[in-house]
């Protein structure tokens, strides 16, 4: 799944690295969605470079490096539709 969730970077010096990293450990994944949920997000989340995003975004406080930088967000629509296919099933999702 890693490697079909990051294949956008497969020809990229960093994609190896990337899927190392993200298969080191457990994650927890996770559907947010509302009124502009994508933007919304990507700023609470901050810069994906954690050295250039601000205080109080989780990657400005937490993250170590570009790569490790603790947490993933789609950027777009399309992104998204892609994305979340390949970690979730359409049984996952639970309407309340």
């Amino acid at each position: 799944q890693a490697m079909e969730f990051y294949s956008v970077h497969a020809d990229k010096p960093f994609y190896k690295d990337l899927v190392e990293f993200i298969t080191s450990g457990p994650i927890v994944a996770m559907v947010l969605e509302g009124d502009s949920a994508i933007s919304v997000v990507r700023n609470m989340i901050g810069a994906t470079d954690g050295r250039k995003a601000a205080p109080g975004t989780i990657r400005g406080d937490f993250a170590l490096s570009i790569q490790e930088n603790v947490v993933h967000a789609s950027d777009s629509p399309e992104s998204y539709e892609r994305e979340y296919k390949i970690v979730f099933s359409e049984n996952d999702f639970v309407s309340y």
